[in-house]
């Protein structure tokens, strides 16, 4: 059994089809009454975050609260971090106070993974997402929203048609994501300017495409990713209205789109840049969906890892 989740790799095809099936299933008693199970009473998760987030902070503390667990929020800012406290000596910290679980964002690119291999700590380790590296959660969510959609596939994505568009080089749910969606049968086209794709992508399982308007009408699903202006520090292109102009999701593309495509956004959103309010307000717009199944995901990672079911399992996951 796997003890942590640092990666989409850590998951064959059975094991992220059992995890989806979970959230699923805490999806109904979700809907019921009683939102809360005591399958994690008595454990302690820890939210350790050294990056600024909303939705994926909100979304581990609600899902481990949901499963009745002790929930601590670390924030780098304010804390001994800022005094420079090593990772090293904040792991030793939770060991030392008992976590169960640790979940980790970091701007390093294989933080999570250090972490997990450093032996300072005997709690399972979840990458909340790590520098520009992987976001496994965040692809897990976005599958489920995707199969919601499409239910008629069996388990799996075998033959959807997904676009991924926007800044790839600095997006660690682009990597996660052409890693799962692949994995489970989808047939993913990157779509980006040149100084916007990464060194090696031609070695990802996806083909790539510079001509948004040629690929969006024959797309299922079309994510729109944030421009990262904040790890930008030279100019990757012209301007925000060349950018919007030649990839943003416009209401003009938008019209393009299949009838029964839908539109993903991992958030926060640059209205107006990548994506029109048009578009993120459209019927089709799938993006409070993601909000709500990125609960239900991380509900799944947590009852799977600390409740006994074993990630190796390839069996569907009962409750």
């Amino acid at each position: 059994m796997n003890s942590h989740l640092l990666s989409v790799e850590d998951l064959n095809k059975a094991e992220a089809i059992a995890i989806l099936n979970t959230a699923e299933e805490l999806g109904k008693i979700s809907d019921g009454p009683m939102k809360k199970l005591p399958t994690l009473r008595g454990r302690t998760v820890v939210n350790l975050f050294f990056e600024d987030s909303t939705r994926t902070r909100i979304s581990f503390e609600t899902a481990a609260k949901r499963l009745s667990a002790d929930v601590i929020n670390f924030s780098a800012k304010g804390s001994s971090v800022s005094k420079g406290e090593s990772l090293k000596d904040t792991a030793q910290t939770l060991q030392a106070i008992g976590a169960d679980a640790v979940v980790i964002r970091h701007s390093a690119s294989g933080a999570a993974q250090r972490l997990a291999d450093s032996g300072w700590i005997s709690a399972a380790v979840i990458n909340a997402g790590d520098g520009t590296h992987e976001h496994p959660t965040q692809a897990l969510l976005d599958a489920l929203t995707i199969r919601q959609h499409f239910p008629n596939m069996d388990g799996d994505l075998s033959g959807l048609k997904v676009a991924i568009v926007g800044d790839i080089l600095h997006s660690r749910v682009a990597r996660s994501n052409v890693l799962l969606l692949t994995k489970l049968g989808a047939e993913v086209t990157l779509v980006a300017p040149p100084t916007l794709l990464p060194v090696g992508v031609e070695s990802w399982l996806a083909s790539r495409s510079y001509d948004l308007d040629r690929v969006i009408p024959s797309m299922d699903v079309v994510m729109m990713l944030r421009v990262q202006q904040e790890r930008m520090s030279n100019f990757f292109f012209p301007s925000a209205r060349e950018y919007s102009k030649a990839f943003g999701l416009t209401n003009v593309r938008l019209a393009h789109l299949q009838q029964t495509a839908i539109v993903m956004h991992p958030g926060p959103m640059n209205r107006g840049l990548e994506i029109s309010s048009e578009s993120a307000d459209a019927e089709n717009s799938v993006v409070l969906e993601q909000v709500a199944n990125g609960v239900l995901i991380r509900m799944a990672v947590l009852y799977t890892l600390l409740g006994g079911v074993p990630l190796h399992s390839g069996s569907e996951t009962t409750l």
